[in-house]
C-alpha cells in the first residue's frame, strides 16, 4: 500500500491508538542514542516490519548515504540507505510505530509530507522524536537531556533527574517540521534530546540511549530491564581513566562541572558561570572536526 512517498505492508495493522517514536540520523543521533533506544524497545517489544520508502533515491544522495554491498548465498547484493517503520502492539498503554528516519537531501518537504500523510493513515496519537546531541557537558555529572512532552510533568515522574526545557534556537532539520505539521493535526508533538560530552564522541553511547530509555520507561510504564546501564558505567569509567591521564583535559572537566552545577542551581535559564577562552577554542575544534566528517547510515 503507498502511502506518500512510503510503501506499507499489507494489511495494514489495527494499532490501538499508537504513539510514533522516531529518532533521525545524522542530525540529532549523536553516538547512535537515539538509535540504539529504539533498537532496545524493538527488541522487547518484538516488533514488525511495517514498511519503508519506495523509492529512497528520491530523497538521499548516495554519495553521502552509501549503499552497502553484502554476499548472501554466494551472491552479491546491494542495500540501498532508507527510511523504514516498525510497529508493536502492547497489553497496556498505546501502541508503538518506529521510524528510523534519514535527513533527507532533496524534496524535504514532500519527505515530511509523507511521514505526516503515514500519521494520518495510522491513527498517530503522538510524535515523540528522540536523540542526543553533542553538548558541553561533563561526563561526570548525569546527562541532560531537554525537550518537551505533551500533556505529561516529566518532573513529576523523574523526580530530580536533569530534564530541561529546549530553549534551542539556530540551524536544524526539516524534519522539524513534522512535529510542526503533527501539533497542527492535533497530535501530540514531543522530543527527548540527551546532551553528551562533546570531547567524549562515542559511536555508540550507551549512557545517552539509557538516560533516553530511563525516561521513556517512567513515561510508558516500561520495565527498567530495557535500560542497559552497565554498558555505559564502564564506558564513562574508561573515558575517566583517558581525561585523567591528560593535562590538557582534567582543568576543562573540573570548569564544565562547576558550570554544570551552577546550571542546575538556577534551572530557570542558562548558568551565569561563563566558560573559558580556552575552552571555548577546544570545544570549538572538536565542533569544526565532527561538521567536517561524514556520518555512517
Amino acid at each position: 500500500m503507498k502511502v506518500g512517498a512510503f510503501e506499507l505492508t499489507e494489511p495494514l495493522p489495527e494499532l490501538r491508538e499508537p504513539h510514533a517514536l522516531a529518532m533521525l540520523r545524522p542530525w540529532i543521533d549523536v553516538g547512535s542514542v537515539g538509535s540504539l533506544a529504539l533498537a532496545r524497545l524493538e527488541s522487547h517489544l518484538q516488533a514488525q516490519e511495517l514498511g519503508k520508502l519506495a523509492k529512497p533515491g528520491m530523497f538521499f544522495d548516495f554519495t553521502r548515504y552509501r549503499p552497502m554491498l553484502t554476499n548472501r548465498d554466494g551472491k552479491r547484493e546491494v542495500t540501498l540507505p532508507n527510511s523504514f517503520i516498525r510497529y508493536a502492539r502492547r497489553a497496556n498503554g498505546p501502541d508503538f510505530i518506529f521510524l528510523h528516519l534519514l535527513e533527507p537531501h532533496m524534496f524535504g518537504e514532500d519527505y515530511t509530507d509523507s511521514v505526516v500523510e503515514l500519521f494520518k493513515v495510522l491513527g498517530v496519537k503522538r510524535y515523540f522524536l528522540a536523540g542526543a546531541m553533542y553538548d558541553a557537558v561533563p561526563h561526570t555529572r548525569p546527562l541532560l537531556v531537554t525537550g518537551s512532552i505533551s500533556g505529561i510533568n516529566i518532573q513529576h515522574l523523574l523526580g530530580s533527574s536533569k530534564v530541561e526545557q529546549s530553549t534551542y534556537a539556530g540551524p536544524t532539520t526539516i524534519n522539524y517540521l513534522v512535529g510542526q505539521k503533527a501539533s497542527e493535526m492535533g497530535i501530540e508533538n514531543s522530543s527527548l534530546i540527551a546532551h553528551l560530552p562533546q570531547y567524549a564522541q562515542l559511536d555508540e553511547d550507551f549512557t545517552g540511549a539509557a538516560r533516553v530509555l530511563e525516561i521513556l520507561a517512567a513515561i510508558y510504564n516500561l520495565p527498567k530491564g530495557i535500560i542497559d546501564y552497565k554498558r555505559g558505567e564502564e564506558q564513562y569509567q574508561e573515558l575517566g581513566l583517558a581525561v585523567a591521564s591528560d593535562p590538557r583535559l582534567k582543568p576543562m572537566i573540573r570548569q564544565l562541572e562547576q558550570t554544570y552545577d551552577a546550571r542546575a542551581k538556577e534551572r530557570a535559564g542558562p548558568s551565569p558561570a561563563q566558560l573559558s577562552a580556552e575552552l571555548e577554542n577546544f570545544l570549538r575544534e572538536m565542533g569544526e572536526k565532527l561538521d567536517g566528517g561524514e556520518t555512517k547510515s
